[in-house]
């Protein structure tokens, strides 16, 4: 029995430092390339476009835009989801992601709201404002970040992680939206 809590132990201790090793790699990303991504001024513009756009969105409008992506998730017809997907923001997100050498498994801009800017690929919803993704960065300030926990991908067979970042505008110094990236930890 002593030999077997020694052993529990022991496995305890080195799965802390194998998530310690993947919390510095993410943190040093988080501070690296997505506040990079979330600095572009090309998405900064793009955030203030649709904050504009969509500053007189009702919580329940808010919601029914949520329901008509989630409905348009993989059907032939998707408007609401051809449109964010072909955007010129959302084409430069592709590129990001296609010259990160798979390190880089998806990235997605959110608005003041919390609604879907631009993505490098579809999201399963539009709104992502009741989430730590967007509560944790939008919510608290200028330079927050938040890096969600290390999970297997069921599809890809990947560890990965989402790191967010608030999007701050360089002129008045004000979060006005969010992004998040989907990082292949052992890619780092």
């Amino acid at each position: 029995m002593k030999h077997l809590l020694v052993l529990i132990a022991t496995l305890s201790l080195s799965f802390n430092i194998f998530a310690n090793e993947y919390e510095a790699a993410l943190q040093g990303y988080a501070n690296g390339q997505v506040k990079t991504i979330a600095s572009d001024p090309d998405i900064i513009a793009a955030v203030k476009a649709q904050n504009i756009a969509n500053q007189n969105l009702t919580e329940d409008q808010i919601i029914a835009l949520d329901k008509e992506w989630r409905a348009q998730v993989g059907q032939s017809s998707a408007p609401l989801i051809e449109e964010k997907l072909s955007s010129p923001t959302s084409k430069k997100l592709v590129g990001m992601q296609e010259a990160s050498d798979g390190a880089i498994t998806e990235i997605f801009v959110m608005d003041d709201k919390g609604l879907n800017v631009a993505q490098s690929a579809v999201t399963s919803d539009y709104w992502q404002g009741d989430e730590a993704k967007w509560k944790k960065t939008y919510k608290v300030g200028p330079n927050a970040y938040h890096i969600s926990e290390v999970e297997e991908d069921e599809s890809t067979q990947m560890f990965q992680s989402q790191v967010s970042y608030a999007i701050t505008d360089p002129a008045s110094g004000q979060v006005i939206g969010a992004v998040t990236v989907g990082v292949n930890v052992e890619e780092l």
